[in-house]
């Protein structure tokens, strides 16, 4: 339960912006309608720059409206995505797990990102989603993945968009993660605020 106090009313809606990245082909834009609108969202379009959804979720007592971003994944539009990871409060890595090659790309897509928010933590909100677990012709085994993950210390899910596998807890993980690190900037921010007021107070000349 989120603590009650002055420093973060439970009752305010928090506002977060998650972004979802990956290369082409993976399902990103599938995996955001399924968990926005429950719908599978089976278009071949390409995502060209980036497009926006938004959901409004409770975790732990706490209104969130989440903006997600969903991103291309086409190589010549990397730079221009890049510019839409600015003020990022989650990150959500997608990868086909029938296509290897957008599970190797994961670690550019990664450090692309991480590069970009600076100067935020390397502890980054992320969560990292291997898509397309309803198709037998898989390439990447769910244990190298999952190494791949650990190794970094980011949450894995194994989702299907199509079958609305593990796509709503995939998203509410990284919802939490980004509403607790949300949470502990704004209080540490707060106590840089008490601290910036000078020691050497008047004293109070009265009760």
């Amino acid at each position: 339960l989120v603590p009650q106090g002055p420093s973060m009313d439970a009752s305010k809606k928090v506002d977060l912006k998650i972004i979802i990245i990956g290369a082409l082909g993976v399902g990103k834009t599938s995996l955001l309608h399924q968990y926005v609108h429950k719908t599978f969202y089976e278009d071949y379009r390409t995502t060209l720059g980036a497009s926006i959804l938004t959901k409004v979720v409770a975790v732990d007592n706490t209104p969130l409206k989440l903006q997600i971003w969903d991103t291309g994944g086409q190589e010549r539009f990397r730079s221009m995505v890049s510019t839409f990871y600015k003020g990022s409060d989650g990150c959500m890595l997608a990868f086909d797990v029938t296509d290897r090659e957008s599970f190797e790309s994961l670690d550019n897509w990664r450090d692309d990102f991480l590069e970009k928010v600076i100067p935020r933590e390397q502890d980054f909100p992320m969560v990292v989603l291997g898509n397309k677990i309803d198709i037998c012709d898989r390439q990447v085994p769910k244990e190298i993945a999952s190494a791949w993950c650990k190794e970094k210390d980011i949450p894995y899910f194994e989702v299907s968009a199509k079958n609305n596998i593990n796509v709503a807890e995939a998203f509410e993980t990284l919802a939490k993660q980004a509403l607790t690190t949300y949470k502990g900037i704004f209080e540490s921010y707060l106590t840089d605020s008490i601290k910036l007021t000078p020691n050497d107070k008047p004293k109070r000349s009265c009760c």
